[in-house]
């Protein structure tokens, strides 16, 4: 059964990939995948219920790399969204099929939910301890809109930076707005060292 959902997951992240999502049909799949459409409709009801069975798998992963990311002291703006850089290069196919460009808006949008849960919980005490005034909510739309941003252009633009350069870039362009609303000082706000080239250009 595993094995089943797993050849018809990655035929529709293939075709997705090559074709767009909207131009994708159930056959398509079960010609990539060579399986029989009863097997298919015995695991899902369509292609989204397939393809949001790949975005579940991908969320349970990602939501386990970013809680193993404790709070900063102060909250650093990097986390959790270094790993999210980093679950996405690792993940980089299904990333580009769920939400780059030939993906569906759905899935950006569910990741939003996703990351903005995990923000709002590694923010919260500080922002009621600094008693800034800044609101709660307000805060993780920041953070986790510029970081969902981002992540969408790097996908699109084929992961021309590496994760590590990405964490760095955000964290010094999210440093600013958390400072503020945190009360702390922008010095407190270490920027992680540049990492070392990897294959690909850090530009």
């Amino acid at each position: 059964m595993r094995r089943t959902r797993r050849i018809l997951g990655e035929a529709l992240v293939e075709l997705i990939i090559e074709q767009g999502y909207e131009r994708t049909t159930v056959q398509d799949v079960l010609d990539r995948a060579d399986v029989g459409r009863s097997t298919f409709y015995t695991h899902f009801r369509d292609k989204d219920a397939l393809l949001m069975a790949g975005f579940e798998d991908l969320a349970e992963r990602l939501r386990a790399d970013l809680d193993a990311v404790g709070p900063g002291v102060p909250p650093a703006p990097g986390q959790p969204i270094e790993g999210l850089f980093a679950h996405a290069y690792r993940n980089r196919t299904v990333y580009t099929a769920l939400f780059g460009r030939r993906g569906g808006a759905v899935f950006a949008r569910r990741l939003h939910e996703l990351v903005a849960g995990l923000v709002r919980a590694h923010l919260a005490p500080h922002l009621a301890a600094a008693r800034a005034g800044v609101p709660l909510d307000v805060a993780v739309e920041f953070v986790t809109s510029a970081a969902i941003g981002l992540l969408v252009w790097w996908i699109d633009g084929g992961f021309q930076f590496s994760p590590q350069r990405m964490a760095v870039l955000y964290q010094r362009l999210a440093a600013p707005g958390i400072s503020a609303a945190v009360g702390s000082p922008l010095s407190d706000f270490p920027v992680s060292a540049q990492p070392a080239r990897n294959h690909l250009p850090d530009r």
